[in-house]
């Protein structure tokens, strides 16, 4: 069980990672704009270094054929992140995608 909690987590800080970089992209007044960069990508890098260091963990315990598709959780954590903080729209051509991966995580988890 403890595996799959590293591997969620893993999930999640590469998630983290990623959005800090979309947020280092955002338009912000000149004399702040170097501050702001640095910030966002160093949480970015930390994150992601993070991250990277539990999936290490994580492929010590489960096989990398069940743990890697299991990172497609990351396509449906920066959506809806990405929906709510920035508002950014998801079509419904998205939305269906969003939800088969949900589905083959689910059959994925299911078969262990």
């Amino acid at each position: 069980m403890t595996s799959w909690l590293w591997l969620a987590l893993a999930s999640l800080l590469s998630c983290a990672g990623q959005l800090c970089q979309k947020q280092a992209t955002r338009p912000v007044p000149m004399d702040k704009r170097n501050k702001h960069l640095g910030l966002w990508l160093g949480l970015a890098l930390m994150a992601l270094g993070a991250g990277m260091a539990l999936w290490l963990l994580v492929l010590q315990r489960i096989p990398v054929g069940v743990a890697y598709p299991m990172l497609s959780l990351n396509f449906v954590w920066v959506t809806l992140a990405a929906r709510f903080l920035w508002r950014e729209p998801v079509s419904l051509r998205h939305a269906f995608g969003v939800a088969l991966i949900i589905i083959g995580i689910v059959l994925l988890g299911s078969s262990l």
